[in-house]
This record gives C-alpha cells, sequence and structure tokens, in this order.
C-alpha cells in the first residue's frame, strides 16, 4: 500500500467513524508506522562480510572438529570433539568452526557458550545428529539440545543438517498417547540471550520437539533455512520467536506438525518475507495469556507467503484471563492452498485436556491488517474472528481477501469484532460493523442452490 492509499484509508476511517475521527486515527496510526517497516532483501543487508575461509587470504583461523577427534560415523559419540572446538573457535578472533561434509556427528546435549571473539563463523556442512533414546538424554538439558548462548556478531552458514532424531520423542507424547505423562522435549536448535546474529541455508529436521527457537536476542536475520518435521509430530513448531526484538526470516521453507512460524510473548519488529510453509499449523502469534499471564506483541510483518494444507492460515490465539496485547500486524500478499482455517483470532485458545473456565480479562488485540489474502478453504469459516466479549478485538482490517472452498459455501465468523473491509472482501466481512454476538456472514456462490444452514462454530482446542 502506498502513501496514498494509506491517507485514503485512514480518511475512510475518520468519514466512518465521524466524531470519532481523531481517536480512530491515533489507534490505527501503528498501521501507518508498518508501511515504512519493510523487510530490506538478503543482497542489500549484510551485518557481516562473508567469510570466504576456504581461502588462504581470508586471514581466517580454521577450527575443524575433525581435528579434535570427532569420528563422523553417526554412532561414536563425538560431544567432547565438538566442545574442545568451539572452547578454541569461541576464543579465537575470525574463526570458522568448521563441521564438514560427508560425515554424521552424534552429539549430545550442549551449550555452546559466548561471548567468543570477533568474527565468528559457524560452517555446518555435515550432519550433526542428537541421540534417539530419550531415556539416555542428559537431564541437565531438558529442554535444549543444541543451544548457542550469549553470542553477538556471530555467523551460522552452511549446507549441513540438524538432525534432533525426534521420532522416539513424539512417540511418547500425550498427544500421540494420551495414556503418556505430558512432558517437554528438547528444542533441537536454539539462538538464546544474543545479538546481531546470521543464519543461512542450514537445514534443521526432526527436532525432538521445537526445530529452531530465537529466545531473548536481538537482531537476528534468518535466511533460506529449511525446516522439516512430520505432518503428525507433536509440538515441533518450526521457527519459535520469543521474548526477541529485530528478527527477521526471509525465504524459509517450513513443514512440520506444529506452527511453521510461532511468535510468542514479548515479541517486537519481526518482519517475514517469501516463505513457504506446510503441512503445519500455519503462522501463529500466541498463545498468549495462559495462567493469566500477560503477553505483548508488537509490530509484526508478513509479506509473500504461500501455505498449503495447513490446519490453519493466519492465527491470532490467545487464553481467557490474560492480560497485554497484540498490536500492530500486518499479512499481505498470501496465496493458501486447501487451508482448514485460512483467517482466524481465537481468544478462547485452549490447548488442555479439560475445558477451560471462562473469564473476563484477556489479551487486547488491535489495528490488524489483512490484504491481498487469497486462496481456498477447507471449512466453510474462512474467516473466524472469535474475540472477547470484555475486551473486543478492534481495528481489524480486511483489504482485497477472496477465500473460497471447492465445494460450498465460505462463511465469516464474528463475536465482538470490529473493523471494516475495503476493496474485494469475500466471504463478506459486514459482521465486523456489528456488536451483535455469533453474527454470521453468508457468501454463497452462484453454483449452489442452498447453503447448508448449520453453523460450525470455533472448537477451542489446539487445531
Amino acid at each position: 500500500m502506498d502513501k496514498f492509499f494509506m491517507v485514503s484509508f485512514l480518511a475512510m476511517l475518520i468519514a466512518v467513524y465521524g466524531v470519532a475521527g481523531n481517536t480512530v486515527y491515533d489507534d490505527i496510526g501503528m498501521l501507518d508506522e508498518l508501511e515504512s517497516f519493510d523487510i530490506e532483501e538478503d543482497n542489500e543487508v549484510d551485518v557481516f562480510e562473508i567469510p570466504s575461509w576456504t581461502s588462504e587470504r581470508g586471514g581466517k583461523v580454521l577450527v575443524n572438529v575433525d581435528s579434535f577427534g570427532a569420528i563422523g560415523d553417526g554412532v561414536s559419540d563425538d560431544t567432547q570433539a565438538f566442545v574442545k572446538a568451539w572452547n578454541i573457535a569461541c576464543n579465537t578472533t575470525k574463526a570458522v568452526f568448521l563441521v564438514p561434509q560427508g560425515r554424521l556427528y552424534l552429539v549430545n546435549a550442549t551449550r555452546f557458550q559466548g561471548p567468543c571473539a570477533d568474527s565468528l563463523v559457524i560452517q555446518i556442512e555435515g550432519t550433526i545428529v542428537a541421540p534417539g533414546d530419550p531415556d539416555n538424554w542428559d537431564p541437565k538439558f531438558p529442554r535444549t539440545w543444541l543451544d548457542f548462548y550469549k553470542l553477538k556478531g556471530v555467523l551460522f552458514q552452511g549446507r549441513g543438517i540438524i538432525d534432533g532424531s525426534g521420532s522416539k520423542w513424539w512417540a511418547s507424547s500425550c498427544k500421540k498417547n494420551k495414556t503418556n505423562p505430558c512432558r517437554g522435549a528438547p528444542t533441537a536448535f536454539t539462538i538464546d540471550r544474543s545479538s546481531a546474529i546470521q543464519v543461512k541455508g542450514l537445514t534443521i529436521q526432526n527436532s525432538q520437539q521445537m526445530n529452531f527457537a530465537i529466545s531473548q536476542s536481538d537482531s537476528v536475520r534468518v535466511y533460506a533455512v529449511q525446516v522439516s518435521s512430520p505432518g503428525d509430530s507433536p509440538n515441533t513448531d518450526g521457527i519459535h520467536i520469543t521474548a526477541s526484538t529485530n528478527v527477521v526470516l526471509q525465504d524459509c521453507k517450513i513443514g512440520t506438525g506444529d506452527d511453521c512460524i510461532s511468535i510468542v510473548n514479548g515479541t517486537s519488529n519481526i518482519k517475514m518475507k517469501r516463505i513457504v510453509c506446510g503441512p503445519g499449523h500455519g503462522v501463529s502469534i500466541g498463545s498468549l495469556g495462559k495462567d493469566n499471564s500477560s503477553g505483548m506483541v508488537t509490530k509484526v510483518v508478513l509479506d509473500t507467503a504461500y501455505l498449503r494444507g495447513t490446519t490453519n492460515g493466519l492465527r491470532i490465539k490467545t487464553w481467557q484471563g490474560g492480560s497485554g496485547y497484540v498490536r500492530g500486524v500486518r499479512f499481505q500478499n498470501v496465496r493458501m492452498e486447501d487451508v482448514s482455517n485460512p483467517i482466524i483470532i481465537d481468544q478462547f485458545y485452549c490447548d488442555s485436556p479439560k475445558a477451560c473456565q471462562n473469564q473476563t480479562s484477556a489479551v487486547q488485540i488491535s489495528q490488524i491488517m489483512y490484504r491481498n489474502i487469497l486462496g481456498t478453504t477447507m471449512s466453510k469459516n474462512a474467516m473466524k474472528f472469535a474475540c472477547s466479549d470484555t475486551v473486543p478485538c478492534s481495528n481489524l482490517v480486511l483489504s482485497n481477501v477472496n477465500l473460497e472452498k471447492k465445494d460450498g459455501t465460505v462463511e465469516t465468523y464474528c463475536n465482538s469484532a470490529e473493523g471494516f473491509g475495503t476493496g474485494v472482501v469475500h466471504p463478506s466481512a459486514d459482521c465486523l460493523n456489528s456488536h451483535d454476538k455469533d453474527m454470521i456472514i453468508i457468501n454463497q456462490p452462484a453454483e449452489v442452490e442452498h447453503a447448508d444452514p448449520s453453523v460450525e462454530h470455533i472448537v477451542h482446542t489446539e487445531l
């Protein structure tokens, strides 16, 4: 949307809301800010000079894990060789920590801790594989496998693979077998409490639980990373961002058993561009507000994405009883194919074996824009805005949205959701202008003579 459109858009808001125009302008101002919050292309952004570590003139110090006793046969424990190599590389200026190609390195749960000397490069060309048996997991690291901690100005790159060997973890999950106790499992690859980090070209697969987490970090750029776990693997979020700022995800392909991308509490300035998602649960903000906690997410842009066969498309999910806010979000240029819930806001999220108690407080959701969204839905509720009666969703904007169902009607479900549509909006979102609860707007294709009169309300469980 260019500046002319934004000015016209704001003028429309003032005209629609009359004397409340000034308030609306203030409330919607963050969407205007997002227009300058675009993603710079990879070739325009270089936090680091990409090293030519194979060149003798590159001034790099090569630290090869094989030189420290790594076997690379996938059976021998190479953990100590990796730790020794890390200690040298981390303390050497312009070092390259090399995992050579053509080898399979078995590494146990390890924290690779900084801060390190300047210009460290972690070059992964081979495969790093985790132990496959949960019973033999190091109890000191219950939730992490490869944890990179307190780094600054580090580049991860290469064509290598990080493989979490997660099949036995999935089989023991309570989501796969309800007789099993529910317990957490490790994240395969974590960037924790770090800054000025780049990750380029790696493949992360078969994680024990989450594949790739960015936690309590600032200025992280992720390019051309592939994430792959089976569609039925439980809780295997592709890229999970928590308590972090200034994160860019670009040209990433993600297929997994949970959210392709999940953005949770304490995050701001998140940019995603050219994302492919499927299988998985879509791109999600949340869940937020669990156990009456406070959650805050602001300034999130997804620009250009393709989602295929996912259970959700663009989702914001919060628990009842929470507080805080989600605001200043723009989803644009998204194509979906056979997605079950293309656009969904759910303030009654409940991922629990027991029914969740009704509560009046809620995480506030406002200033959310959906622009140029098209494709096909597997369910007739193509858009669902299930918002709190006491903390309604506000300033929801739909611009050029066209979602069809191949074999039937499409509907929009609204509860306590305020906003409007501009341009083509299909199915109609007129219910956003209403304060009536449980209002359904049905759009019926011309070739269908009779709409199904039944209404499918949101089932508040993990989708």
